[in-house]
């Protein structure tokens, strides 16, 4: 055998995967104990192997073992086959290297097209949720606004945005509006507040003109206020109140 002993260390892959010739085999199985690497190889690609094996699994049909049993009675049983001797052939080897490899490129990209399909069901459910949520509210926005006890009361911010509060005793929830909100400042947002006893808590945020639902219950609260604090909001005003409106007379 006329070959430099680097030229053995790919024979590694096809080995773990019983995939050599017995001639390439034999010559295999006398260089692996001398070499460590191409035994390390060995382990790794066989434990890789059955990875994927137990990755791609699934079970068999219930009938397939009765079909199987029942078919053996009637199958001629063939003489064994002694495999003629071949010469070692590095090329050939090579090349039969090469399918682990690609077999397992091939399933590493359908790993990828899986991870990325559970990413887009995730952030489908996310949206989803999202929506749902939007959709209560508006449910619940709909329900002060035609609520038979809801009162009405305007007001004109500092910054000339027009605003009003519709709130509901029996429901215990207000909505505001804003029409005219200038963009807050970069680093900044609008933050919405309920006055419980003279002490301001946060009921929410509004971005731009619109209607939203307060946070919190306005059972004994006396005042709304909408103030600007830093983006994220803030557990108590940081600035003059921008409009305070009264919810009741």
């Amino acid at each position: 055998m006329n070959h430099h002993a680097s030229d053995v260390h790919v024979l590694a892959a096809a080995y773990a995967l019983d995939a050599l010739d017995p001639g390439e085999r034999e010559a295999f199985d006398v260089h692996l104990p001398g070499c460590e690497a191409c035994r390390q190889d060995v382990a790794d690609f066989r434990a890789t192997a059955a990875r994927l094996a137990a990755s791609a699994s699934r079970a068999a049909p219930a009938p397939m073992k009765q079909r199987t049993l029942a078919a053996v009675d009637h199958v001629r049983q063939l003489p064994p086959r002694v495999p003629a001797a071949a010469p070692v052939s590095w090329r050939g080897t090579l090349r039969r290297r090469a399918l682990p490899v690609a077999l397992a490129a091939s399933l590493a990209a359908a790993a990828s097209l899986a991870g990325l399909a559970v990413r887009q069901d995730r952030e489908m459910r996310r949206l989803e949720q999202q929506a749902r949520q939007s959709e209560q509210r508006l449910d619940q926005v709909g329900r002060v606004l035609a609520a038979p006890d809801a009162r009405t009361v305007h007001g004109r911010a500092a910054n000339g945005a027009l605003t009003s509060v519709v709130a509901s005793d029996r429901q215990h929830r207000a909505v505001f509006t804003a029409g005219g909100l200038p963009a807050p400042a970069p680093g900044t947002t609008y933050q919405l507040w309920l006055d419980h006893g003279g002490t301001m808590h946060p009921a929410g945020f509004i971005s731009r003109d619109g209607t939203v639902l307060l946070d919190g219950d306005t059972a004994g609260a006396a005042r709304v206020g909408l103030t600007l604090e830093p983006t994220g909001g803030s557990p108590q005003p940081t600035t003059a109140p921008l409009v305070l409106m009264a919810l009741r007379a």
